[in-house]
């Protein structure tokens, strides 16, 4: 099984990360009130926690953007640099899908 991570899977990591850490927020801000030392301590812990998942999600957020950007540039670049080869790629695509939409 393969480690690596499709862009839509990042996408979906980083929204489910999203409602994780809001989630947590508001049940910081429903415990706020809450009293004793332990509280207090568990408070403070999860509020750290939280503001380094929030900078390691705004890191990994940024990462899937910046591929994303250099995607879209390097088929740029290629469709500019072989125009016909990015016509036929696009052709056969349209041939196979019309294909495959036909059979149903």
């Amino acid at each position: 099984m393969s480690t690596e991570l499709t862009p839509a899977t990042k996408d979906k990591l980083v929204s489910d990360m999203k409602v994780v850490i809001a989630d947590a927020e508001e049940i910081l801000k429903a415990t706020a009130g809450a009293a004793g030392d332990k509280m207090a301590g568990l408070r403070e812990k999860i509020e750290i926690r939280l503001r380094d998942a929030k900078e390691r999600l705004a890191d990994a957020e940024a990462a899937i953007v910046d591929k994303a950007k250099a995607a879209a540039n390097a088929t740029d670049d290629f469709v500019h640099e072989q125009p016909w080869k990015a016509v036929g790629v696009a052709a056969a695509l349209g041939l196979a899908l019309g294909v495959l939409i036909g059979r149903r």
